[in-house]
C-alpha cells in the first residue's frame, strides 16, 4: 500500500463543533540478508531476540468471539471512522461492542455498519451507565486532547480499562490524575502509542539495541504538516486550550517519544526554540515551528522538530558509530521504509506491515486477559507531558536549558517485550 499520512494530521480525530466540545465528536520485519551478513551471525540472533514476555500474537488464529474483549469507542471522528472502526475486523482479541457519541444520528449509523447493538450506543451525557454494562471491559478514548482526562476518569470509576489516544491530556496535572485514578480503580490505564508495536519502529530499536552499529551519537527527528483552519479537525488542534500544544502536542510527541524508545534512555535536559508568525492566523494561539535538542546520560544528542507550516514528514535518523538507520517515512499508517546504512552500502529492509490500530487493540486486549505486559503506560505518557513543558518552557525562555532529569524508568522495553506478528 502507498504511504499514508492523514489528512487532518497524525491519528486525526475530527471536531464537529469545536465551539461546543461536549457536543460534538471527534471524532516480524526481516532484515536484510546482506545486512545480517555484514553485521555476522551473532548479529542476527540478537537482532531477532524474542520478547522476554510471552508474545501475545505468536499464534495468528484468533480467539472465539466470546473470549474477545469488548471495547467501547467514545469520540466517532476521522480516526475512529477511518482507522480504529475498521481495525476491529483486523483484530484477533478485541471487539467493538460500543459506542460512545455526541451525534446519535452518526452513532446510530456506525452502529449499523459495525454490528453494534443499540442499546449498547451511549452519549456524552448518559456515558456512566456503562458502569452496568458487561459487553464493555476496555474504553477507547478519541477525543479531542483536552477532553482525554475527564472521560478517561470517569471510565475508570466505571470500572473499565483505558486505551487513551496521545497525548493522553493537555497538561502534567491532568496526566497525573488519569494515573492517581487507575491505581484508585486497579484498573489499566495504557496510551496508544502504535509505534510501539510496529514492525519498522520494533526492527530499528533492536538493530539499535543489539550494538551492531556501534553506539548511538545523534538521533533527529522531524514531525509536520501543514495545518488549515478550513478543516474542522485543525480547528482544536490550533486552540491552545483544546491541544495542549498546537504542533507539538500533534506531530512532535512522535519525536520525543521515537527519541526515547531509539535510545531506551531518557533525556536529562532540554533546549528548545520557536518560531512563529503571529500573523498567520493559525498561530494567534499555538507555536508553529519548534525545534528541540535533548541531551542524554549516555552522551547521545536527540534533534527534533515539528511544524504546522512545512511538507508532510514523520521521519527520523539515528547516527551511530559504524552505522545510520533511516526511517523515512517512519510513523505513518502504512508505507513506511526503513534503510540501513553501513560504510558506503545502504540497504532497503523488507517490513511486513500490518494494520497498527488492530495491532494496538489486541495488546490492549492481551494486557486485560493477563497475556501480555503494559507497555505503553500511563507513566510514559505523563513523561512525554513533562517533556513537552520543558521544550515549552524553553521557549518561552529563549532557549534556556531545562532540566528534565524527571527520574522516570521505562517499565518495559518494547524491543524486548514486543514480538513481531506473523
Amino acid at each position: 500500500m502507498p504511504a499514508c499520512i492523514p489528512a487532518a494530521g497524525t491519528d486525526p480525530i475530527s471536531h464537529d463543533d469545536v465551539a461546543g466540545a461536549r457536543d460534538a465528536d471527534t471524532g516480524g520485519t526481516g532484515l536484510s540478508r546482506r545486512l545480517l551478513m555484514g553485521l555476522g551471525a551473532a548479529g542476527a540472533g540478537s537482532l531477532m531476540m524474542r520478547p522476554a514476555f510471552a508474545a501475545p500474537t505468536a499464534d495468528p488464529a484468533a480467539v472465539p468471539d466470546g473470549d474477545r474483549v469488548g471495547f467501547a469507542v467514545v469520540g466517532l471522528g476521522l480516526l475512529s471512522q477511518g482507522q480504529i472502526l475498521p481495525g476491529f475486523h483486523n483484530a484477533k482479541r478485541a471487539k467493538l461492542t460500543a459506542l460512545v457519541s455526541g451525534h446519535p444520528d452518526k452513532a446510530t449509523r456506525l452502529a449499523a455498519k459495525y454490528g453494534v447493538a443499540r442499546d449498547a450506543i451511549y452519549t456524552y451525557e448518559n456515558y456512566d451507565r456503562i458502569v452496568d454494562d458487561p459487553r464493555i471491559q476496555v474504553v477507547y478514548i478519541v477525543l479531542p486532547n483536552a477532553m482525554h482526562a475527564e472521560f478517561t476518569i470517569r471510565a475508570l470509576k466505571a470500572g473499565k480499562h483505558v486505551l487513551c489516544e496521545k497525548p493522553m491530556a493537555t497538561s502534567v496535572a491532568d496526566a497525573e490524575a488519569m494515573i492517581a485514578a487507575a491505581k484508585a480503580a486497579d484498573r489499566k490505564l495504557m496510551i496508544a502509542y502504535r509505534c510501539h508495536y510496529e514492525p519498522l519502529n520494533l526492527a530499528a530499536m533492536r538493530l539499535i539495541r543489539s550494538g551492531k552499529l556501534g553506539k548511538p551519537r545523534m538521533v533527529v527527528t522531524q514531525m509536520g504538516r501543514q495545518a488549515s483552519l478550513s478543516d474542522p479537525a485543525d480547528v482544536w488542534r490550533l486552540d491552545m486550550k483544546m491541544s495542549g500544544g498546537g504542533a507539538l502536542a500533534d506531530m512532535g510527541i512522535y519525536g520525543i517519544n521515537g527519541a526515547r524508545y531509539l535510545l531506551n534512555e531518557e533525556p536529562v535536559e532540554v533546549r528548545a526554540w520557536a518560531q512563529t508568525d503571529r500573523k498567520d492566523p493559525r498561530f494567534r494561539e499555538v507555536e508553529d515551528l519548534i525545534a528541540w535538542q535533548f541531551r542524554f546520560p549516555s552522551g547521545a544528542i536527540a534533534n527534533g522538530s515539528t511544524s504546522f507550516d512545512y511538507a508532510p514528514t514523520m521521519s527520523y535518523q539515528v547516527e551511530c558509530a559504524q552505522g545510520r538507520l533511516v526511517a523515512d517515512p517512519g510513523a505513518f499508517y502504512n508505507g513506511n521504509r526503513l534503510t540501513v546504512q553501513t560504510g558506503y552500502q545502504s540497504q532497503v529492509q523488507a517490513i511486513h506491515e500490518i494494520d497498527q490500530f488492530a495491532r494496538e487493540m489486541d495488546w490492549m486486549a492481551d494486557v486485560v486477559r493477563g497475556k501480555a505486559p503494559l507497555v505503553s503506560t500511563g507513566e510514559e505518557g505523563l513523561q512525554d507531558m513533562r517533556l513537552m513543558k520543558a521544550i515549552l518552557d524553553s521557549v518561552a525562555q529563549g532557549g534556556a536549558t531545562v532540566s528534565t532529569a524527571f527520574g522516570y524508568t521505562r517499565a518495559v522495553d518494547p524491543a524486548k517485550a514486543v514480538d513481531v506478528p506473523a
